[in-house]
């Protein structure tokens, strides 16, 4: 029996099956005249050339190796899509991305319409990111519009979309944690405790939050079966439909996140650093990746993503992360004002990354799941992680080597001002690990040193490393 992907349970007329390099997809019956529907108008091939939804054929069954026993109802027809390079997830997205993101599921939404079609579905799940692009990747999610019905994913739009970008623009309220916390999102009646009696006359949170938890308050008062009592008999016709979808648009378009400043986005220029030693580092990093020419590279601690973009130079793709949403968030508007498509840029914090979510663990991969690095930068890294996360250095080191990854490493010493800065907080004889010597005989246990420099500072030192 072929294996359908864990995270695609949820759709029982459609299931996704990854063989090798390939993606397909399985339709039911019913999923199988959706699909033809959706092939046979111009709209398929205008959105899939404009890399607005992921390419797509239809292949044979027995090519993919797929039976008919991966659908309860049958498998009708088979589909395959082109891959993602590295697939991301809403809690590693910056504000504009999932802005972005919720753009596209809704402009996706309002051109179905006017071809006779809807999306069953309003997840920020069903799209990836292709570097700043954002990219629809559900195909089985269109359907034939259901007669009469409403805009049937409203409400997952909002918990999953709205609340998060409603908590970051207008109270400043990280909506990571809330998305890690939930596969499904945000209740309305937890988003409403969020806003003050002024925040809920602002646009949007009124209709979309308070209206929504009062309304959810008095099912949950009137018991099991109220939801099919309560429910309207009034037939929506596609247009108002469009007209809800395009109102939402414009309340999202509008949201605004003030990022302000941290101590992170202005980095790299009131860093310690001198120019003589950004510059070697520049060269070493260009040479190293011209050198291995990786298909994915990781750039651990990004920042402002200079290193990434000379490592895109000779990359396939760059995975760019910093733990700073403000960082992040600038990098992302550059990339996409650049239109680039290499450097996909995430937040994401090393001590605390992603882990698996959803049910049995299975439906959302930890991020080393989802495609190991050929190289890894990890510059301007190490002391955060030793001394302000007291992650110890055979550890780090051991989690880079499991990942069977070429490592470029930067090591400050002990007598560089920043190290310094983070000693200054802690107590005498505070993480004894961090010493130049213990970390060369830790790195040389897992790793073959191909070529170290010293920077001209005489303060760092960067490593080219292969894993034994």
């Amino acid at each position: 029996m072929t294996a359908a992907e864990p995270g695609s349970f949820r759709d029982r007329d459609s299931r996704v099956v990854i063989s090798g390099d390939a993606i397909y997809r399985a339709l039911s019956p019913e999923g199988a005249e959706d699909w033809k529907a959706l092939s046979a108008s111009p709209l398929l091939e205008k959105l899939t050339a404009s890399g607005q939804v992921i390419g797509t054929r239809e292949v044979d069954a027995a090519v993919a190796g797929i039976g008919q026993e991966l659908l309860p109802t049958g498998v009708s027809r088979v589909l395959e899509h082109d891959r993602v390079p590295f697939v991301s997830y809403p809690y590693e997205w910056t504000f504009s991305m999932l802005q972005d993101a919720a753009k596209l599921q809704l402009e996706l939404g309002a051109e179905a319409i006017e071809a006779g079609l809807a999306l069953k579905d309003a997840t920020p799940y069903n799209v990836q990111f292709i570097g700043s692009k954002p990219t629809f990747i559900d195909i089985g999610s269109f359907e034939k519009i259901p007669e009469g019905e409403p805009w049937i994913a409203y409400r997952q739009f909002c918990m999953l979309y709205l609340y998060p970008l409603l908590f970051q623009a207008h109270k400043d309220i990280p909506f990571h944690p809330w998305m890690r916390g939930s596969i499904d999102g945000i209740q309305p009646i937890d988003a409403i405790k969020v806003f003050s009696l002024r925040d809920r006359l602002r646009r949007g949170v009124f209709l979309h939050t308070s209206l929504h938890a009062r309304l959810d308050r008095r099912a949950n008062k009137s018991g099991p079966g109220s939801a099919e009592e309560n429910k309207t008999t009034r037939q929506v016709k596609p247009g108002q439909i469009k007209a809800q979808l395009d109102s939402m648009n414009r309340l999202v378009s509008k949201l605004k996140w003030k990022t302000g400043e941290t101590s992170w986005s202005g980095y790299r220029q009131s860093n310690t650093y001198s120019d003589d030693d950004d510059q070697r580092k520049q060269v070493f990093v260009a040479e190293v990746a011209a050198a291995k020419k990786p298909a994915l590279t990781w750039d651990m601690g990004c920042n402002d993503g200079a290193y990434s973009r000379i490592a895109a130079e000779n990359s396939d793709r760059v995975v760019a992360f910093d733990f700073d949403h403000a960082t992040v968030e600038a990098l992302y508007r550059s990339l996409r004002e650049e239109g680039n498509t290499k450097i996909l840029p995430l937040v994401s914090n090393l001590a605390d990354p992603s882990p698996a979510l959803g049910w049995r663990g299975l439906e959302r991969k930890p991020l080393a799941d989802r495609g190991a690095p050929d190289l890894m930068l990890a510059l301007a890294l190490i002391h955060h992680v030793s001394i302000s996360a007291n992650i110890p250095i055979a550890d780090f080191l051991q989690w880079a080597k499991d990942l069977g990854t070429t490592l470029l490493i930067e090591f400050p010493k002990r007598t560089d001002p920043m190290v310094r800065a983070l000693l200054a907080n802690k107590h005498e004889g505070a993480n004894p690990d961090y010493e130049e010597g213990n970390f060369e005989r830790e790195l040389e246990k897992r790793f073959n040193v191909e070529r170290r420099e010293e920077l001209p500072s005489g303060d760092r030192i960067l490593f080219l490393a292969t894993p034994r």
